[in-house]
């Protein structure tokens, strides 16, 4: 019901009886378990209070030179896992070389109460097939992500993840999109020509496996970004590929709205088979 800004409303005296009434009914409400409508806040598990929950654990991954300008170049999202110093992203995020001899280091971004920090990293595991990487961070630990059970998803959940989409361009500020799980595909979707088959994608569909699709935005600095449940905040997936309907260059002015995410439990067992972590 809406209410206009003139209305008029009069009010007129109750009873005796009827306000002995209310009085009767307010000392029995009074005394149970009640919450008064007035200044009454929204149940924990919603979608805000998750987001709260999982920001201070999301972190820019990329590399650091003091010398170069800018000394930051961000590739894409990770987040804090198991003990806080180690930081799970995709394997495709990774700089394909660190130049050390110019003092170059493989670095995570990190934001906390507005102050921003660099941390130097380290790899730590590494599993090209499922496109997961585990690094090692130095500095105190951060709040770990809990890991849920992928394999207990369904299609038509919806789940959220947190990143940077574009980067550092607007600060260390991570942002949530949400949507629902669309269908459980393959990885690689054969090529309708040959020739547009390529050795990645020909190893691909040797050795397929399910991943989630998506009806969410994302872009190409989602890499990494958490898949979570919108409740509990549990992690089931890993953002890790955008379908592109035109180009590249385009895809901030014309985003499909199709993205994909690998399964978090090829990202358990990096952690268990490689790193010995549970």
């Amino acid at each position: 019901m809406m209410f206009r800004g003139d209305a008029v409303f009069s009010f007129h005296p109750v009873k005796r009886k009827a306000r002995s009434l209310l009085a009767l009914l307010a000392a029995v409400l009074g005394s149970g378990p009640w919450v008064s409508a007035v200044g009454a806040q929204e149940p924990s598990g919603g979608l805000a209070y998750t987001i709260a929950k999982i920001k201070p654990s999301i972190v820019g991954v990329g590399s650091f030179q003091r010398t170069r300008t800018p000394p930051a170049v961000f590739r894409g999202t990770g987040f804090a896992v198991h003990d806080g110093v180690h930081v799970m992203t995709n394997a495709h995020v990774l700089p394909e070389a660190i130049d050390r001899a110019n003092f170059e280091t493989l670095a995570v971004f990190a934001a906390s109460g507005g102050a921003q920090s660099v941390r130097q990293a380290e790899l730590a595991a590494l599993d090209e097939e499922h496109d997961v990487a585990v690094l090692k961070i130095g500095g105190a630990p951060l709040p770990a992500i809990r890991l849920g059970d992928s394999d207990r998803v369904r299609e038509g959940e919806e789940y959220a993840f947190t990143g940077f989409p574009i980067g550092m361009v607007l600060g260390l500020y991570p942002v949530t999109h949400r949507g629902i799980i669309s269908a459980i595909s393959p990885i690689a979707i054969p090529a309708p020509r040959a020739k547009n088959l390529d050795r990645q994608t020909l190893r691909r569909l040797g050795s397929s496996y399910e991943v989630f699709q998506l009806d969410a935005t994302a872009y190409p600095g989602n890499s990494g970004s958490p898949l979570y449940d919108v409740k509990t905040g549990e992690v089931v997936g890993i953002l890790n590929k955008v379908f592109v309907q035109e180009t590249k260059e385009n895809l901030l002015e014309k985003p499909s709205g199709i993205s994909y995410a690998i399964p978090i439990k090829y990202g358990r067992n990096l952690l268990r088979q490689k790193l010995g972590l549970q």
